[in-house]
């Protein structure tokens, strides 16, 4: 990794806004980014290394900041969500049943053995693309709440259960790896609403805008790569950090400012970077000797939409079922950690990419499609992948 090469990268990163412009194509940011880096990486030109080690950390970064924004996003204050509870969990679960039924057919089909982790990735909603797009297109309503409630739920159950299905050698070290990080997580709650509750948190802002220290955002990234640093010596994806992290800081409220500059410094260069990062490290040529792993993308990626769904039966309008199967962080976890533990066979890594992209295709189909008919409301996020 060289300054060349970093501004490489960073330009790369610009074809993701480039390719969303278009505001009535829906197309999110990273799509681009994934597709640069596929380009210039492994599968095309082969410009960039993906096992540089200094491009791996910085894109393990990029990671930590995106499940961190991801959890933001996760609106835990909102009474209304908490109400809407009730329903998201019900349609999760249900979604996770059918995934397991999927999952063992798919692995059947295909005469793979990694049934559980299928259903995984199938039953997963990611908060990290479905939650910004719900930001971004100003969606509301109570078909809104039931299906943000649903992905937050789904989201952190998979989040922690793809530890233990993907390595069941170490499940239990799994296990007491997330446990470990929830605790920190709880403590770093508590201690942030003690901050707040005692008007630490106004004063140190009030110095930090007027010396213009940005005291806040330190304190932020020191907090997530705490935590992050907590989920590597305990053997557990960094995803898991990132968004216990957001989550703890969702609790107390994410002050507007801090918000704005996390979102700076992410989306600005880290997240690209990590996107471009992960384009480059896919090798779609393994496709091509093993043909039959494109079916399984498509299996899994349209049997991820299907069950979902399959919300329907309680309710749920069939545009948001596809939306909520919009994935990123589980996929993206499932690939770097099976490729190193070798429990993926050659081209099964590049199914699951391809999978994750015909997943966010449709998301983004559906989510044009209710931007065009469902109510909105005003704008009150900064801006979001």
């Amino acid at each position: 990794m060289t300054f060349a090469t970093l501004a490489l990268v960073v330009a790369l990163g610009l074809i993701g806004p480039l390719l969303a412009l278009p505001k009535q194509l829906y197309l999110p940011v990273l799509l681009g980014e994934l597709v640069a880096g596929i380009i210039f990486g492994t599968t095309g030109f082969r410009i960039l290394d993906p096992a540089d080690p200094i491009f791996v950390f910085l894109a393990d970064m990029g990671f930590a900041l995106v499940m961190f924004a991801a959890g933001t996003h996760v609106p835990v204050r909102d009474p209304r969500v908490r109400g809407a509870l009730g329903t998201g969990a019900a349609r999760a679960v249900l979604v996770g049943v059918v995934a397991a039924v999927a999952g063992w057919a798919v692995a059947q089909a295909f005469d793979l053995g990694n049934a559980a982790v299928y259903a995984v990735l199938m039953a997963s909603s990611s908060a990290a693309m479905a939650l910004p797009m719900i930001d971004s297109m100003r969606l509301s309503g109570p078909p809104v709440l039931a299906l943000t409630a649903q992905v937050a739920i789904a989201d952190t159950a998979c989040i922690v259960a793809l530890p233990l299905v993907i390595d069941p050698a170490n499940a239990a070290r799994a296990a007491i790896g997330a446990v470990v990080v929830a605790l920190c997580a709880g403590v770093m709650f508590f201690v942030l609403r003690y901050l707040q509750k005692t008007g630490a948190q106004r004063q140190v802002h009030e110095v930090s805008e007027e010396r213009k220290f940005t005291l806040e955002l330190r304190v932020s990234l020191v907090l997530v790569f705490a935590l992050c640093g907590v989920a590597s010596s305990m053997h557990v994806s960094i995803m898991l950090g990132g968004f216990a992290a957001g989550l703890a800081v969702a609790g107390v409220g994410e002050p507007r400012r801090v918000a704005k500059q996390v979102f700076a410094i992410s989306d600005g260069l880290l997240a690209p970077l990590f996107f471009v990062w992960l384009g480059a490290r896919l090798d779609l040529r393994e496709l091509g000797e093993h043909p039959r792993f494109i079916l399984l993308g498509l299996a899994l990626g349209f049997g991820a939409v299907g069950v979902h769904c399959v919300a329907r039966v309680l309710g749920q309008p069939v545009a948001y079922g596809a939306l909520a199967a919009a994935q990123i962080g589980v996929p993206v976890a499932a690939v770097t950690v099976g490729s190193q533990l070798g429990v993926l066979v050659p081209g099964e890594g590049s199914a699951i990419m391809l999978a994750t992209l015909c997943t966010i295709a449709v998301a983004t189909l559906a989510a044009g499609r209710l931007a065009a008919k469902a109510p909105t409301r005003p704008a009150d996020q900064p801006g979001a992948r």
